[in-house]
């Protein structure tokens, strides 16, 4: 078993869930499918690409909420003329996170598509985007690998990996977030069902099925900067992108 953490952090991430045309909502966390479309255009799979693309569904996927964010909702006029004398206007809602971070772990028995994965990742074939077109991230994507552990195993170990602000407006010693992963990672844990399993990214067909997980909740992680005072002034702009 290899698996490699994907640290996802923009200013703007936005997930997809069952939503009108009118309300685009977010999860507030990765989905599996944005995962897998993610490095699907890292590998340079077009959407029609369906085989290729479903063979990423067989990732063992998990992931932690290092830095929740704040949902953050815009709106868009958008228009559609049948005529020239007859103008449709709506308005539609979108929901982004923002300064969300994440870490996600995606994990095989076949180490050399973790390593082509993270290679891809690296030097991606098309841009990524997390979640929409509009929410590149903030800069080169943070891989990791680890072997003889799954990606719930590995998560559950990984120091906190927030930004340094945010770790300081914490006063505790420890922080407390959830893991959302495979079902089959956890047979302890009751299991929930979530749509967002990839069926098919073509814009002809596309559509998502469900797939079994299960959430961890109140994983205790340690606060390294719980011993900042007052009086420390050091300021590092750079803590805060």
């Amino acid at each position: 078993m290899k698996t490699a953490t994907i640290r996802l952090t923009a200013p703007l991430q936005s997930y997809g869930n069952s939503a009108s045309f009118n309300q685009r909502t977010s999860d507030s966390y990765p989905t599996k499918s944005a995962i897998v479309g993610m490095i699907a255009a890292a590998l340079g799979y077009s959407r029609e690409d369906n085989e290729k693309i479903l063979e990423l569904n067989n990732l063992l996927f998990a992931v932690r909420i290092e830095q929740s964010g704040k949902m953050l909702t815009e709106f868009q006029t958008v228009e559609y003329r049948k005529s020239a004398s007859k103008t449709a206007r709506k308005l539609t809602y979108r929901d982004f996170i923002q300064d969300g971070v994440f870490m996600v772990a995606i994990g095989s028995d076949d180490d050399q598509l973790i390593e082509n994965i993270k290679e891809a990742l690296e030097h991606p074939k098309f841009q990524l985007y997390l979640g929409r077109r509009s929410n590149p991230p903030a800069g080169p994507l943070k891989i990791d690998i680890f072997n003889g552990r799954n990606p719930l195993q590995v998560l559950e170990d990984l120091p906190w990996q927030a930004s340094d602000w945010y770790k300081r407006s914490f006063k505790s010693s420890q922080f407390l977030t959830r893991i959302i992963a495979d079902a089959s990672l956890d047979s302890e844990s009751t299991p929930l069902m979530k749509k967002d399993k990839v069926g098919s990214f073509d814009q002809k067909d596309r559509y998502y099925q469900y797939r079994p997980i299960v959430i961890k909740k109140a994983v205790k992680l340690k606060n390294s900067e719980n011993n900042q005072t007052a009086d420390n002034t050091n300021w590092d702009f750079w803590s805060f992108v």
